[in-house]
């Protein structure tokens, strides 16, 4: 049978998230960098991530990652992450995801017990470490790009809500946290609580994307609240003598974070940092809603522009699920996928035209 689009597809999973990884169908594109390259697939060839993400193919619950050739020498592979309404620059989850699957098939020789790898994003340079064994990854610890605090206790209002304290941070995506207390909800049980977790969530979100906007100081284009982070107290575990806690991510179009979030644990390692609540090499554990988990510690310190900045690493673990070939039959009548109302909101209007603006305004200086 004659297709009009065939892309293999290794199934991944990084503590509940899924991030399966395109490993062929897609030739590499322009751009002097990734950055450039994710935003040329965005304005020409989004109908990949409508086709892979949409029903019937996909579901509100999948990202999906697609490795090219790096733009910078000194990485070992390139990739761009598709989520449901957008290409984001970088994520946690998904850079674990894609080193389990180059490293498990090969595309990368793996090392053990433990393999370096330099991978190229978006949002920079991102270095690896896999504990191997076996021909498994059993764990994978990626040390991010720096993660710094816009602010912290911002009083944003939101209607029915009152006025609430928020830190806003960036990990490479931007964060704004909200202790879970202050919208009377609680973390433990995601089956009672996790439709209103992300209902009011959104509802955070656009009354903060309307009264703040963070601009990253290296990158004009990479601005604007991306996703609200409710956080529980940080906490110590005498069992594992460490400190412990947990957090649920609502990501666009409206759902939660499987994994504990990966960008947004970096991100929350800085709005601790600043708050003197965690230290230079001090570990600790972030929680899902779920109950998987990431580990953080922080790597050193730094500058971005004029603010005071961390290095952090996170790690985490990785299974492959599947392996298939994901096909469009051309006479198939849904050839970008469709959504439907009981699993999808209703989408961010304006964010794919908010980026461009801005990366076209960067590009012009």
């Amino acid at each position: 049978m004659r297709f009009s689009r065939k892309l293999d597809v290794i199934g991944v999973h990084a503590e509940g998230e899924v991030g399966d990884v395109v490993v062929s169908g897609v030739l590499d594109v322009p751009g002097e960098t990734m950055y450039d390259k994710m935003i040329h697939m965005w304005s020409t060839n989004d109908h990949i991530r409508q086709l892979l993400l949409n029903e019937p193919r996909g579901r509100s619950s999948i990202c999906t990652n697609l490795v090219l050739p790096p733009c910078n020498p000194k990485a070992d592979a390139g990739f761009l992450i598709m989520e449901a309404e957008e290409w984001v620059p970088m994520s946690g989850s998904n850079t674990i995801c894609t080193v389990t699957a180059l490293l498990e098939t090969g595309m990368l020789k793996m090392d053990e017990p433990e393999t370096k790898v330099v991978l190229d994003t978006a949002a920079g340079l991102v270095t690896v470490t896999a504990s191997c064994e076996s021909g498994k990854c059993k764990s994978v610890e990626f040390e991010n790009a720096p993660s710094f605090v816009f602010g912290l206790d911002i009083p944003i209002t939101v209607p029915d809500l009152g006025t609430l304290k928020v830190d806003i941070a960036y990990g490479g995506m931007m964060f704004a946290f909200v202790d879970v207390s202050a919208v009377g909800l609680r973390l433990e049980d995601h089956y009672e609580n996790g439709t209103k977790l992300v209902e009011l969530g959104e509802r955070v979100k656009k009354a903060v994307r309307e009264q703040f906007t963070p601009v990253h100081p290296e990158n004009a284009a990479i601005r604007g609240v991306t996703n609200v982070v409710f956080t529980m107290p940080l906490t110590t575990d005498p069992l594992r003598d460490c400190k412990v806690t947990k957090n649920a991510t609502v990501v666009m179009p409206g759902r939660l974070d499987r994994s504990p979030c990966g960008t947004g644990t970096c991100a929350r390692m800085a709005v601790l940092y600043a708050r003197g609540l965690l230290s230079v090499g001090e570990s600790w554990i972030n929680k899902s809603m779920i109950d998987t988990e990431f580990t953080g510690r922080i790597v050193t310190t730094t500058q971005v522009g004029e603010y005071d900045a961390i290095i952090p690493a996170v790690k985490g673990r990785g299974w492959i699920t599947s392996f298939k070939q994901v096909v469009l039959d051309p006479q198939d009548p849904f050839p970008e996928g469709f959504r439907v109302g009981d699993a999808w909101l209703p989408p961010n209007l304006g964010v794919k035209e908010g980026v461009f603006k801005a990366y076209k305004e960067a590009r012009e200086g």
